[in-house]
């Protein structure tokens, strides 16, 4: 009996016990389903994720004085350097220089502790001042709820203009006012409203709506105060981030002085923790995944084995007659073992079926990712069906092919 005999056999004898075959496929097919399902529903969303990772930063890196963080570090028993912090004539030279592909951003931290009026509303002494220039909002993923945002003119001729958080317009402004075009005033200056930022949501209402913003020149006002500004560098693709930093190396050592030999006075940190997190995440996610279809599949294969055993145990005069009439070991031995994995690929290709249904939907439903065709986890599926059935039905394969004829013909 050849190998395609022994599937023809194990086809048969399928057949003849459908019920019971539906019940053991479908045992698998749910192991095989969670496994598939919940690995293409990550690999969908970290998709969706991943292409919208470049507005929220993943192409940026940032620039920043070294040693402004609060963290003196030691080198061989010595406190390391403190440098100066980045200048708002530094940045702007920076940017004027800086001719790699892309988008620069200045902006600085002015204040946490701002009160703002508005006619005889204001705010508690708690909102945070950010000058920046247009490219900011757009580099940290900020859509404007109202309004527009900073044009370059403004922000060139040093315009009285703001932007407000979503908080700070509920607290100025009744329901029934618009915002825009509106004069509020704080450190004894008057600003017009000309955009209103989307809410962010967050613990504590903090973060940007708990912010405004002002033009970048703007901040020279206050003069009394020790700024740090940061360098933000948007490029289009995240391909160039290399070449990109060191083209922004060369340009601020120039712009800081640093002269030969000498260390950067400044540090630059890629952006790309996001992407890096999320494939961390996703990865846990995937050993979940695993976890819960190895579980499902152990079950299975203890339910499979069980009814192979059964099986040989009805079918012991047919396996005396096979070898009465000449059938070898080997052959009785494959022929159990072709059943069991067909039996596994069935349910095997049933939950590959639905994983990559259910899998998708569930994406859909969470994401806005295509849809996606796991062949990876597809190959993975079948490999592991295949080899439960394998080992599930290995023991009564040997257990049937070492039965003796003589007592297998008289079994009732």
């Amino acid at each position: 009996m050849d190998y395609l005999e022994n599937i023809k056999e194990g086809v048969r004898s399928i057949k003849g016990n459908r019920l019971r075959t539906i019940l053991t496929a479908a045992i698998i097919a749910i192991g095989i389903t969670a496994l598939v399902g919940i690995l293409t529903a990550i690999d969908g969303i970290q998709n969706s994720v991943s292409g919208n990772l470049a507005g929220l930063g993943a192409n940026n890196f940032d620039i920043e004085a070294r040693g402004q963080d609060g963290r003196r570090g030691t080198s061989q028993g010595k406190k390391e350097k403190s440098y100066e912090p980045i200048g708002y004539k530094e940045a702007l030279l920076f940017k004027s220089k800086y001719n790699y592909a892309g988008n620069v951003s200045i902006y600085t931290r002015i204040t946490g502790s701002a009160e703002l009026k508005y006619k005889s509303e204001k705010t508690t002494p708690t909102i945070r001042v950010y000058a920046s220039d247009e490219n900011y909002l757009i580099q940290k993923a900020y859509d404007i709820a109202e309004g527009r945002n900073f044009s370059p003119l403004e922000v060139q001729n040093n315009n009285k203009v703001v932007i407000l958080g979503a908080n700070v317009v509920g607290k100025l402004f009744n329901e029934n006012v618009d915002p825009i075009n509106k004069d509020i005033s704080f450190f004894g200056s008057r600003f017009k409203v000309i955009g209103v930022l989307e809410e962010q949501g967050g613990m504590g209402g903090g973060g940007a709506d708990q912010s405004i913003i002002i033009p970048i020149g703007l901040s020279t006002l206050f003069a009394n105060r020790t700024l740090q500004y940061a360098i933000t560098v948007s490029l289009p693709d995240a391909v160039m981030m290399d070449q990109g930093i060191a083209e922004a190396t060369g340009v601020m050592r120039g712009v800081r002085g640093d002269g030969i030999g000498q260390e950067n006075s400044f540090n630059i940190q890629k952006s790309e923790s996001l992407a890096e997190r999320l494939e961390e995440i996703a990865g846990y996610l995937r050993i979940g995944g695993f976890a819960i279809g190895a579980i499902t599949l152990l079950g299975a294969s203890i339910g499979l084995m069980n009814i192979m055993m059964v099986s040989v145990t009805e079918r012991t005069r047919e396996i005396g007659i096979r070898k009465a009439i000449g059938a070898s070991p080997t052959k009785i031995r494959l022929q159990f073992l072709w059943e069991a994995i067909v039996i596994c690929q069935i349910g095997g290709l049933a939950g590959i079926v639905l994983g990559i249904a259910i899998g998708n939907g569930i994406s859909a439903l969470i994401s806005e990712g295509g849809f996606v065709v796991p062949w990876v986890w597809m190959i993975v599926g079948f490999t592991i069906s295949a080899s439960v059935g394998l080992i599930s039905g290995y023991y009564p394969a040997f257990k049937a092919s070492k039965l003796d004829p003589i007592e297998s013909l008289r079994y009732e």
